[in-house]
């Protein structure tokens, strides 16, 4: 018989354990959950064969977990942390067909805006939930996760209902340390991440330096903030509540804790991998050409990542 909401463990599937997918999956196994991995390629064999390593300020983790590529051989799961790269999302969300438990949920911790979307079409919109993962990690080999800052996830239903089911997950985070909170507004929440991630990810990954190099000269500092203002007035017109205060506290908190910050994308860029930026500068320009809003600047990088991203394709 499948396990409840009620019951005390719940049992998780991570589909994609990469940095994000191997952090939180970690906290939840240590906090006692029922988890298993979803991976492929040397990742799989990595964690199946050596476990999986993550090294934190919060406490360094040696686990031996369960690894599979074929996660219906082990379903059902009341809770799949979805993961993967947006280009993944598609063929991910098949292997998961027939996977969830009754009242099982996918949250989509994935980069982007348009996500949540593509998973309800697939599963029902009542079987999908929204959220952000705040944490600063790097797989650094296969089954190997450094942790670098932050460390938890806000989520929350696409309606902005507070659901039992939220709250037992909030209870399932907060056990595992890594609760951030419930949201009422997943658009808000989504367009504030996509603010930070279209514009850093991208900038970093186009100069190959770190957050703080970024805002740390003075004409980086400016190409940013110009990227920021342009996001945040496509976030509202696509009914996210994002003004400048919200811009300003962006930044602040750039300043005061994610200077020493490679983002994924600059890592995928370091490691030779696929680069997701699509789902980044690309979801923002196809809401403004929705809204007609100009933004050349968030254009211009999204052209020059896209160039950079298609050139094993087209030549040095």
């Amino acid at each position: 018989m499948a396990a409840s909401y009620t019951e005390e463990k719940l049992r998780i599937f991570v589909m994609g354990s990469g940095a994000i997918g191997a952090y939180f999956g970690a906290r939840l196994q240590q906090a006692g959950e029922e988890v298993v991995f979803g991976a492929r390629g040397e990742n799989l064999r990595a964690l199946n064969e050596r476990g999986l390593l993550v090294e934190s300020p919060k406490g360094d983790l040696s686990l031996k977990v369960k690894a599979t590529d074929k996660p219906r051989e082990i379903a059902p799961y009341e809770l799949v942390l979805f993961t993967v790269k947006s280009f993944d999302t598609e063929d991910a969300a098949a292997l998961l067909d027939g996977c969830l438990a009754p009242g099982g949920v996918i949250l989509t911790l994935q980069n982007g805006v348009e996500n949540e979307a593509r998973l309800a079409t697939i599963f029902g919109r009542e079987r999908v939930m929204g959220g952000n993962a705040r944490a600063g990690v790097e797989l650094v080999a296969p089954g190997h996760a450094v942790h670098v800052s932050n460390g938890f996830i806000e989520f929350g239903e696409l309606d902005g209902s507070r659901t039992a089911r939220a709250e037992r997950l909030a209870e399932v985070f907060r056990r595992a340390g890594i609760f951030g909170s419930i949201i009422d507004d997943v658009t808000t929440a989504r367009w504030y991440k996509l603010l930070w991630n279209a514009t850093f990810n991208t900038i970093t990954t186009l100069c190959r330096r770190r957050v703080g190099v970024v805002i740390g000269d003075p004409q980086g500092l400016a190409l940013a903030r110009g990227v920021l203002d342009e996001i945040a007035a496509v976030a509202r017109a696509e009914g996210a509540r994002i003004g400048a205060a919200e811009v300003e506290t962006l930044l602040t908190r750039t300043r005061e804790r994610l200077q020493n910050v490679r983002p994924s994308t600059l890592q995928d860029l370091e490691r030779g991998r696929r680069l997701e930026y699509d789902a980044l500068t690309g979801a923002v320009v196809r809401a403004a050409d929705r809204h007609g809003l100009e933004i050349p600047l968030t254009r211009g990088l999204h052209t020059l990542i896209k160039l950079l991203a298609e050139r094993p394709r087209q030549g040095r």
